[in-house]
């Protein structure tokens, strides 16, 4: 067993490779329309996908921004597990400053994201979209023929993903704050033959 290893690193490392393939199955916020569903918006930092009615819509652009966030994700969780297996070389420290923040940053612009979108969605549509919980959308009579009534119910919901999310950004943050004391391998150059008398 290697004693140099900082396994509170390794385990955040470890935390964000298993958050990263997590994510692109399982939404951090889910929000669906009707029972059965009639669209639904699926958000997470590695995948936000909508379907209308079981048919996906795919947008280039929310495409490549998954890709670019899966990548920053991935450099992350391997940058930790290279600090937790070598903390006491000299690059060490740096990799561990680039890696530590991306599950933290994820978290933050996700949660801006998901206000970013509710709000967003309030304002165009009128409706009252909620960030968490279940209620009705109720179209606005001056829409309604013949002044009939019409609302479909909605729901909102966080993933465990998410919460999971919160834990390896906890733990990636502690390797930084609580790293490992280990003494830096230093290169000592090779003494120089000593010449004949």
């Amino acid at each position: 067993m290697n004693d140099n290893i900082n396994y509170i690193a390794l385990a955040g490392g470890i935390a964000t490779l298993v958050l990263i393939a997590v994510s692109l199955f399982v939404p951090w916020w889910q929000f669906t329309v009707g029972n059965p569903t009639l669209a639904q918006v699926n958000v997470s930092p590695m995948n936000l996908n909508f379907s209308l009615l079981g048919t996906a819509i795919t947008i280039p652009i929310i495409l490549a921004i998954n890709i670019a966030a899966l990548l920053t994700m991935l450099s992350g969780g391997i940058a930790m597990i290279i600090y937790a297996i070598k903390p006491n070389k000299p690059y060490s420290k740096k990799i561990l400053g680039f890696g530590y923040k991306k599950p933290l940053i994820s978290v933050i612009v996700f949660i801006v994201g998901v206000i970013a979108l509710v709000t967003l969605a309030n304002t165009l549509s009128g409706f009252n979209v909620p960030i968490v919980g279940a209620s009705a959308m109720s179209l606005p009579s001056s829409m309604s023929p013949d002044g009939i009534s019409i609302s479909v119910n909605v729901l909102a919901a966080f993933g465990w993903p998410f919460y999971f999310a919160i834990v390896a950004s906890a733990i990636c943050i502690a390797a930084r704050f609580y790293p490992k004391k280990t003494p830096l391998e230093v290169s000592v150059p090779a003494p120089a033959p000593s010449s004949p008398a």
